[in-house]
């Protein structure tokens, strides 16, 4: 019997090794990249290229609907002259054939205000007007809430840049996130703007704080990875401190840089007049980014703006993508990792 008990002490401690703790697991980034809707239907080849172009693991369906302008109050959506991507069937199809391909959906409904106006500045005059918004909105974003939990999407965005919207109607926007949970079961973002993200108010509500990571960088034609650095010093301690407070880790709902001259300046918009294709500003700005922010734990990952699979006239040589540019492989080689 004593041998025996000897015995069960000697497996015992081989079994614990020298005593070292288990490696605790990896975090799970969300490496990810936004997908344009497309006007027309597709198959599943147009999903490839987003593992093999940039090796995500995560993507961003975004159903976009539309406002006539800031002072009106009526969302229209899933309407028969918009793109297949952005309608129900259309965005359906599309999360079923990224889960097909092991790769993780975000849907995010967006709206978005003919000839570009910003979101965040809805403005309106009455009462009633503020209603109709909100009626039209929920059931825009109920919409898309039960497709999210019926299509077994991983993640949905609530809302993105609707600063305005949020500070006039507090107390609805609490309860449109209830109503939500009660259809959908995954986890909850809100895309704020890089600007703003502070002043969200039901941060405790959603499990990521989300930030549509547009910060200004620096003003030079092609910045340098020192100045780029520096700036992301700022930013960083200010975003450490929300997540710490709220107790929520960050997630990046959109980033990304152009691929033009001076694309540090403001980098939530499009190349300007006379600015040339400057490659190397964006490998910079996205190199600078990652090495900066990724490894962070505060962090959570982000949603790379965008990839395109149909092309328009204008082309994309400065636009955001990173579709066949030298930034291309900095972003692989990061979601490789």
């Amino acid at each position: 019997m004593f041998r025996v008990i000897l015995l069960a002490i000697a497996i015992s401690i081989s079994s614990c090794g020298d005593g070292q703790k288990e490696p605790q697991s990896t975090k799970q980034m969300i490496n990810g990249i936004t997908f344009v809707a497309t006007s027309k239907p597709i198959d599943s080849t147009a999903i490839k290229p987003l593992k093999v172009k940039y090796s995500a693991s995560h993507a961003a369906v975004i159903p976009y609907a539309s406002m006539r302008d800031l002072h009106s109050p009526e969302i229209v959506y899933n309407h028969d002259r918009g793109w297949w991507g952005e309608k129900i069937e259309g965005a359906t199809k599309t999360i079923a054939m990224m889960h097909e391909q092991d790769i993780a959906v975000m849907l995010k409904p967006q709206v978005w205000i003919w000839h570009g106006e910003y979101t965040g500045h809805i403005k309106l005059d009455t009462e009633e007007q503020w209603q109709q918004l909100e009626t039209t909105y929920e059931s825009y974003i109920m919409t898309f809430a039960r497709l999210a939990q019926d299509t077994n999407v991983e993640l949905f965005c609530v809302g993105t840049e609707l600063e305005s919207f949020i500070a006039a109607r507090p107390a609805y926007w609490n309860n449109l996130i209830n109503k939500i949970k009660t259809v959908y079961k995954g986890k909850l973002t809100y895309a704020s703007n890089w600007d703003s993200y502070a002043l969200v108010p039901f941060w405790e509500q959603l499990d990521y704080i989300g930030v549509d990571a547009y910060f200004p960088m620096c003003d030079l034609k092609t910045p340098s990875v020192t100045n780029a650095a520096a700036s992301w010093e700022k930013w960083k301690g200010d975003l450490s401190s929300l997540s710490r407070k709220r107790n929520k880790p960050i997630l990046f709902t959109e980033y990304g840089y152009i691929s033009a001259d001076y694309a540090g300046v403001e980098p939530w918009k499009d190349a300007q007049e006379g600015h040339e294709v400057n490659e190397e500003a964006q490998r910079i700005l996205l190199e600078t980014m990652y090495n900066e922010v990724w490894h962070e734990d505060w962090f959570a990952g982000g949603y790379l703006w965008k990839h395109h699979t149909e092309f328009g006239r204008r082309g994309l040589e400065k636009q955001f993508t990173t579709q066949d540019k030298i930034a291309e492989a900095v972003v692989k080689k990061q979601y490789s990792k």
